[in-house]
């Protein structure tokens, strides 16, 4: 059995994420009681702010670390790690990369840096479904603004992104190509994407503070879908404005013989661009202690 861990993406976010582990695991219990505003927004969110960018990029990171580390305590060791955008952090974070302490100030400070790089209402994000990559990158072609692609994330599902204009005449043009569904997405704008570039060059400065150890296991990343050899602090001020090439990550860990996929945080989005892209491969998904008990007894077997 050769094991990837692949960890959610902002989105998937959801209140009273990680509170079973809170009530079930002593070392879980730590590590959240050392982060109380996080804890706050994780468990209850009184003031609304999780699906906020600032908030809800700290609060994925801390639970997919700690479920990630339950797991490895458990001995479930994957030899291949990769996320989705903020995922990849959290991969990182678990990989040890940087003390966890590091690995949330980095993330906080991203999440505020997205929130606040594009004004309100003049840029979005629509996902693509039912169009190969080809179709999709002549149906970004506009006439007027901007349009890209943000994530290339499992056969038939493409997201596009850039200011309104662009994306508003590439969902038409993606309708006139005979896409099956294209669905503005509920975002606060054009994540990876070119406007993002001043926010990069803010962000090298934060995650160059800090100097990274090399991953514990290996890291396929979103700027190839593979390994790489560039300095991480390169990759990581690239990802935040390049596409994400999450289906050419799921298909280069089937070919380095992955059989299982272990997909950790909340939701299960990531399991489903799995399946996309090979059904005959293990796909679990732990989002709960239910789903990380089930899980641990299974594999144990």
């Amino acid at each position: 059995m050769k094991i990837a861990f692949l960890f959610a993406g902002q989105g998937a976010q959801y209140v009273g994420q990680g509170k079973d582990f809170y009530e079930n695991i002593d070392f879980a219990k730590e590590i959240y009681d050392k982060y109380p505003d996080i804890k706050e927004i994780c468990f209850t969110d009184s003031k609304g702010v999780l699906n906020q960018t600032a908030y809800a990029q700290p609060a994925m990171l801390l639970t997919g670390y700690v479920i990630s580390k339950a797991l490895e305590k458990e001995g479930i060791i994957p030899e291949y790690t990769c996320g989705l955008s903020l995922g990849e952090y959290t991969a990182l974070a678990f990989g040890d990369t940087w003390s966890l302490d590091n690995a949330l100030d980095i993330i906080k400070n991203r999440g505020r840096i997205m929130q606040n790089a594009l004004p309100l209402g003049t840029t979005k994000m629509a996902a693509i479904i039912g169009l190969d990559r080809d179709k999709v990158l002549d149906g970004i072609k506009v006439s007027e603004g901007v349009c890209e692609v943000a994530n290339y994330n499992c056969p038939g599902q493409i997201v596009i992104t850039g200011d309104n204009k662009g994306v508003d005449l590439a969902m038409e043009n993606m309708t006139k190509l005979g896409a099956l569904k294209v669905v503005e997405l509920n975002v606060s704008g054009a994540f990876h994407s070119s406007f993002l570039l001043d926010a990069s060059k803010e962000l090298r400065g934060v995650l160059d503070k800090y100097t990274p150890n090399t991953p514990k296991y290996k890291m396929i990343y979103n700027v190839s879908g593979k390994e790489e050899n560039r300095p991480l602090n390169d990759i990581l001020e690239d990802q935040i404005h390049s596409s994400v090439y999450f289906e050419d990550s799921i298909k280069y860990l089937m070919e380095q013989g992955v059989d299982t996929f272990i997909e950790i945080g909340p939701g299960k989005s990531l399991s489903g661009f799995v399946k996309r892209v090979n059904r005959k491969v293990g796909i679990y998904t732990v989002t709960d202690y239910e789903s990380y008990k089930a899980l641990v007894e299974a594999l144990k077997k």
